[in-house]
Order: C-alpha cells, then structure tokens, then sequence
C-alpha cells in the first residue's frame, strides 16, 4: 500500500511538473519584419524586433484568454530601395505564404505605399517602422474602412521631423550668432534626392527666413552620391555657416567626409541617418567629430527611465547604436500589450485599442492622433510629454544627445530636458575661422 501511495504521488508530480513547464500553446503569434535586410536599415528592424521577441517569450509569452503563446519572428526582404516589385512580392509572401499575423517595418515611402495596399486588401495590421512621409496615414483620414490597419511606428512624419530639425537649426544658429559673433548666418539647404525629404525641403524655403538666418540655397545629390565635393564648393562661395542635411541613406556618409576633408568651416545640423551609427565614427576616421544630427537613440542622452537601459542592451548584443528603424522593438511590444488585453489576434479588437490607449516606450509615450474632425488619423503624437527626436552631436567618439535641453515648445508647454544631455560643442574650425 506505501508503494501504490509513493507511486501516485510520483505521478501526480510528474503530471503537474509537465503542466507547469508547457508554456506555450502548440501555434505561434507570426511578426512579419519587412525591410532592405541587406542593409543596415533592415538589420535594426530585425534586431529590435528580436530583442522584443526574445524578451516577451522569456517571461511566458503573450496570454491570450487562457492560452500563452510565443512570438515567431519571420524576416522577409524587401529589396525596396533597388525595386518597388520586389517589396510588393515581399509583403504578398509574407502574408499569404509565411501566415504572418502581424507586420512591422518598410522604409522607402515609395515602396511602403505599394507594400501599405498589399496588407490592407488582406486586413493585416501593418506598423510602419522606417517611413516619414504623411500620406501613409493621411490614407487612413481618406479611406478608413480600408486603410484602418496601417499605423505609423518609427519615425514620426516628416512634418514632425522637419518641425524638430528647424528647431534644432535655431538652437545652433543662436549658439553660433552668440559666441562667434556671426550678425546673419547664412544657411545652406543640402538633401538628399528622395520623396520623404521634399516637404523638409519645400518648407526650408518659407521656414529658415522667417527664422532671422538667410537660405543661402538648396543643393539635392543623389542619395547614394559617392561624391559632393562640386555642391560642398559652391555651399562655400556662398559663405553659409550651417549645411542643413537632409539625408537618410549613403550621402551623409560622403558629405560629412568631404567637408571635413576640405576643412570647410560650415558646421553640419539637421538628419543624418548615416551618422546615427556607432561605426559612423571609425568609417569618418573621426572626421564626424561635432556633426549633429536628428537621432531617435544616442549613446549618451535619454529620453526616459526605459531607454538607457534598451540601449545598452542592443549595443552589447549587437555592438551598434540602434537607430530609429530598431524602434521595431517598442511596437512588438505595444502589440503583445494589446493582444493581451483584447485576449485576440483579431485585428479588429486591437485597432481601437491602438487608437485609444497611451503606451510608456524606450523612445516616449505612444499616443495616436485624430485629424481635424476628430476622425482617427494613426499619425504619432508629437511633442512634449510624447514622441521627441534628440539632437545628438558627435563629440570625441561619443554620439552624445545635446537636445532637448530646458526646452519650451511655448509659454503654456512643460520644460523638457533629457537624463544625462549634453552641451552643443562649436567645431574648433568654426572658432579659428569666426572668433574674434
């Protein structure tokens, strides 16, 4: 009888010991992450999303009503910076093929709008990580029926992203007007021939003059231009102070080298999505010393308690900073939030949940706006106590945030400053050209 009774206990453990460690039921939740994979814009998408994954699935998975389920990660390239059909047949495969339940990334607007349609004739949530333009989300004001399950992620518009680099061009403007003594500075416009970067460009015409500095022209080379020396000659015969960059692909590369190789006296603000990386430093050779750019991440300068330590952690597994397409993280995770709380993968029950909660992420708090008649627009609330963009400047080998410091967007808004920002540094050309 002893035996029977120590052979049912043993039993009972076992089965509750093989209860306990299933974890998860047998199918998956799918992530589709879509991007050029080839390309270092595509590898931040996979990594964030892989640190998000590998998080969320050590700690049980998402529960989804009585279930917990693992995510799935599945990579599709999209070749979209070299062919629009190859981004199209991407996302087509990634769907129909691959099953994937959920979908994050692109990031050539041209090819994002084609990649946009694919997921919405088939009723997928799509979350835009790479894209600026307005009109992914302005198709949602238009057609919400159809477009309702597009959302923008990383980065905000370029509307947005032009308001925080002008701000960014005033701040320097003042600090070079105040110290070098500089009566009028004179700004040259330098972007990149890409759809995203026109209204930046349309809006630097109108924008820097009512900003008190003088446009001193505008300069478009070819986003992957292996050379600008001839646009860099003629920035100088104009005498301009600031190059304001527009560049998210190779150009920020060259530009930044040659101007240091020409020891032009120009001082560089604006986007640089080339000088947003850690490598960025030893592929100059130390020539992006006091280049600033609008940057998501910095290696030092945080925008709350969550981001430094997402950082640290993405440069130790993959020795790089992450850029803004490695926000892929944050909207995993805003998604296992949603499908947690809806108990569903069911697109339908998640969409309001995205358009009505607030989520804390690495990069500020997820708020999506309505348009003008209150309409749900999917567009990422910009502005204090949101979504803000760094300035970060390069600083002896350190990209290091130097915006927003006792910032005020106006008298009623709060102060903002981030953890651990620094000072805005004046190239030493700068002073030995303009100090008096």
């Amino acid at each position: 009888m002893r035996k029977l009774l120590v052979f049912a206990v043993l039993v009972l453990f076992m089965l509750s010991f093989s209860v306990s460690c299933k974890k998860f039921s047998d199918t998956d939740i799918k992530f589709g992450i879509i991007g050029p994979m080839q390309l270092s814009q595509g590898n931040y998408q996979w990594n964030g999303a892989t640190l998000a994954a590998e998080e969320i699935n050590a700690a049980g998975g998402i529960k989804v009503g009585a279930e917990r389920k693992k995510i799935e990660l599945i990579k599709a390239d999209s070749n979209e910076l070299t062919s629009i059909p190859d981004a199209v047949n991407a996302m087509e495969r990634l769907i129909t093929q691959e099953n994937a339940d959920f979908i994050l990334g692109g990031f050539r607007t041209e090819a994002v709008l084609a990649m946009q349609d694919i997921a919405m004739d088939h009723k997928k949530i799509f979350i835009g990580v790479g894209a600026a333009h307005p009109e992914l989300c302005l198709r949602v004001a238009k057609d919400y029926n159809k477009y309702k399950y597009f959302f923008r992620g990383a980065p905000v518009n370029s509307k947005f992203l032009g308001k925080t680099m002008f701000i960014h061009l005033g701040s320097v403007a003042e600090i070079l007007k105040k110290e070098l003594k500089i009566p009028k500075i004179k700004v040259a416009v330098v972007a990149e021939k890409a759809l995203w970067a026109d209204a930046i460009v349309d809006a630097s015409k109108k924008t820097i003059p009512k900003m008190g500095l003088e446009l001193s022209g505008i300069w478009r080379p070819a986003a992957q231009a292996a050379d600008v020396s001839p646009e860099i000659s003629a920035i100088q015969r104009k005498g301009a102070h600031i190059a304001f960059t527009i560049f998210s692909s190779a150009v920020g590369l060259t530009f930044v080298k040659q101007i240091a190789e020409l020891k032009a006296p120009i001082v560089l603000v604006g986007n640089n999505t080339e000088a947003q990386k850690k490598g960025f430093w030893d592929a100059t050779q130390g020539k992006c010393n006091y280049v600033m750019s609008q940057s998501t991440f910095a290696q030092i300068g945080y925008q709350n308690e969550l981001t430094k330590p997402f950082i640290e952690k993405y440069i130790a597994r993959f020795n790089e900073i992450p850029s803004y397409t490695a926000d892929t993280y944050s909207y995993v995770k805003i998604l296992a939030q949603c499908i947690e709380k809806a108990g569903s993968t069911d697109a339908e029950k998640i969409i309001p949940l995205l358009e009505n909660e607030e989520f804390n992420t690495v990069t500020g708090k997820v708020k999506y706006m309505k348009d003008e008649k209150e309409n749900p627009l999917h567009e990422l609330t910009w502005g204090p106590g949101y979504i803000i963009t760094s300035g970060a400047q390069w600083q002896d080998g350190k990209f290091t945030s130097v915006w927003p410091n006792k910032w005020k967007l106006d008298k009623d808004s709060p102060e903002i400053t981030f953890i651990d920002v620094g000072q805005y540094k004046i190239p030493p050309v700068m002073i030995e050209k303009y100090k008096k």
